[in-house]
């Protein structure tokens, strides 16, 4: 009965969301009496979704097995919190989290934004008919709502092995809180587009719902890394695996707005690049969605492999962004300022840098659908990996870099002296070079790409202390958000360079009782031993390694689960200040040997602290209102 009741608030919601969506159209008339009565209303359509979704929450915790959804994807066996996260393991539940976060949004949007403020009613609607869309999709086409009748299972298939585990339990809703955040930024300029009166633009008002929605994907997207670094044996941050590129398309994007939303109060001439970069962003996101769930790639993130409802979200997602960018492309030219952007102004360098992300976003969104067309058409597999990946997006890096350095000294509306702006980074970039040529003649590596991503790394250290002591000498203001926010991005380009030219592997053939040596460590397979877990054995090796100063065991396994029969790795990590020693178990050979592959991984973890410091600048750029 309660799967009933949880199904029918799910109907009854999208029915006053369609409602709300219809009520708001004729606000562009204007209605005193709606503009009262449709956020109430859409209250009431939010708290029936989320009772709808509690309940659901509270069937998979009691382990009721009649529903095929929780059968299929849960276990008695299971610890609460994993049967919680079982709901957004596969397809549909995790359709409906995403739904639920949709609506989330919106009540905050509800809450915080001013409803006496113009385009409220109307970004509601719209939000109202998104969700409308998406749970009529959810309940006709793949509904978690199914009933086994008559007879229900005694026990549940279990939940996929690999998700069994803290971080990915938090890692899919805290990316989907990034992803769906920016329907508000979709929804505001969609409805400041069909409404048509292009006199004023307040999209600063939407400014903080945009930061809060990037952080989210921000730390959404570090977390995923840390947990196939530690969970699925891959040893890296980045893989380049479809899923991970199609959520880095919509990082990319919401990057570029965020700036953009900062630049709105300074320069008028930017509101068609605030308003396009508004409407890519959720329609990235939206692409995701439809690749992760339209089984159209392989990977170990996608949850499905019905092409039927990729079709479904595909038409869903058309209609959502077609309309915006309708109106978009036809007003146009009303959008565009009558002051043109001033060479070597600080939205020139901004608009630059947009230029940058879009092209690393082509670059991306090439990638992914390439090996598609190619299938399709030609019947020819191919892959796209990383050498494609690193050798285009490196450049992009740098460029990038370097135009946030020569923006310092710009200012807005304004054109610069190239000869100034340069002279005011001639002390940060001779610091640069000397410092860079001497870590690479410590390490002794000097390819293009690390050199690279030490200087520009370095400039954006070198400038932004600069401009601190400058500051300090004649008592000015710094704007402390920014210089943090770009410090990380700066700390990422140098993590990363020093990663990939420092760190090492080597895969070994080992017996129990053999010896190997790898960088500066002596270590042994000590021994083998099986154990016996609540719902999976465990096969355990023992290595101890040691150096001139240290002395330590690491113990990587090898998991069968009892329901599913499914085989995982898990890696075992020593972890140092500078670099981890990574080492994982493989297949045993038929020569009584096993595959065993250790790692040195530098600075990996310092890359996911410079996507926090990031993330920190980021969230203390609320409160400013301009962007220097």
């Amino acid at each position: 009965m309660i799967g009933e009741i949880s199904h029918f608030l799910s109907f009854l919601s999208g029915l006053i969301f369609l409602a709300v969506f219809l009520l708001s159209i004729p606000m562009y008339s204007s209605s005193s009496s709606l503009q009262r009565f449709v956020p109430n209303i859409f209250f009431v359509a939010v708290l029936s979704l989320f009772l709808s979704f509690s309940l659901f929450v509270y069937l998979a915790l009691t382990d009721d097995f009649s529903m095929r959804y929780i059968a299929s994807h849960s276990n008695t066996n299971l610890p609460g919190f994993y049967k919680v996260s079982s709901i957004w393991s596969a397809h549909e539940g995790s359709l409906f989290l995403w739904i639920v976060f949709l609506g989330l949004w919106g009540i905050i949007f509800w809450l915080f934004y001013n409803s006496k403020e113009d385009l409220y009613v109307e970004t509601l609607g719209i939000i109202s008919l998104i969700l409308f869309l998406f749970l009529a999709f959810l309940l006709l086409v793949s509904s978690p709502f199914e009933r086994l009748l008559p007879i229900s299972p005694f026990e549940g298939n279990d939940i996929n092995p690999v998700l069994q585990d803290p971080a990915l339990a938090i890692h899919p809703p805290m990316l989907y809180l990034g992803y769906v955040g920016f329907i508000i930024a979709f929804a505001f300029n969609s409805a400041y587009l069909i409404k048509q009166d292009f006199t004023e633009y307040p999209v600063a008002r939407i400014k903080n719902f945009s930061l809060i929605a990037w952080a989210f994907l921000t730390l959404g997207i570090t977390l995923g890394s840390w947990w196939a670094y530690y969970e699925l044996g891959w040893g890296g941050y980045w893989f380049w695996d479809p899923v991970e590129n199609v959520a880095l398309m919509p990082w990319l994007a919401a990057t570029a707005l965020v700036h953009m939303l900062f630049v709105s109060n300074q320069s008028k001439s930017i509101k068609a690049w605030t308003i396009f970069l508004s409407l890519l962003v959720f329609a990235l996101s939206l692409f995701g969605a439809f690749i992760v769930r339209s089984g159209i790639i392989d990977s170990v993130h996608s949850f499905a492999n019905d092409p039927t409802r990729g079709l479904y979200l595909l038409l869903i997602s058309s209609v959502i962004v077609s309309i915006p960018l309708f109106y978009y492309l036809r007003f146009l030219p009303n959008l565009f300022s009558q002051q043109s952007i001033k060479v070597l102004s600080k939205e020139y360098f901004i608009s630059l840098n947009n230029v940058l992300f879009l092209t690393g976003i082509f670059i991306i969104f090439l990638g992914v659908l390439y090996p598609l067309f190619m299938e399709f058409f030609f019947d020819d597999r191919i892959s796209v990996g990383a050498p494609y990946y690193n050798l285009l997006f490196a450049p992009l890096a740098f460029v990038a870099a370097s135009t946030m350095v020569l923006s310092t000294d710009s200012l807005w509306s304004r054109p610069n002296s190239l000869q100034e702006i340069l002279r005011g980074s001639l002390i940060a970039s001779i610091a640069s070079s000397i410092v860079t040529v001497i870590i690479a003649l410590l390490t002794d590596t000097f390819a293009w790409w690390f050199l690279g991503g030490l200087f520009f790394s370095l400039l954006i250290f070198f400038k932004y202390l600069q401009s601190v002591i400058i500051s300090y000498l004649d008592q000015t203001k710094v704007n402390v958000a920014s210089m943090i926010a770009h410090f990380g991005f700066g700390m990422l380009i140098m993590t990363i360079s020093l990663n990939a030219a420092l760190s090492s592997e080597k895969t070994f053939s080992m017996k129990t009782g053999s010896s190997a040596i790898f960088a500066d460590y002596n270590f042994t397979f000590d021994n083998l031993s099986k154990l016996s877990k609540s719902n999976h054995d465990v096969l355990e090796a023992t290595f101890i390694f040691e150096d001139d100063k240290n002395k330590f065991l690491l113990k990587p396994q090898k998991r069968k689960y009892f329901t599913r029969g499914e085989i995982t790795t898990e890696s075992a990590i020593k972890i140092f200040p500078l670099h981890d020693v990574y080492i994982t178990i493989g297949e045993q050979q038929t020569s009584g040997g096993w595959i065993v592959n250790v790692q040195l991984n530098y600075y990996t973890r310092w890359i996911w602290v410079a996507a926090v410091i990031m993330t920190l600048g980021i969230l203390l750029s609320m409160r400013k209102k301009k962007y220097v």
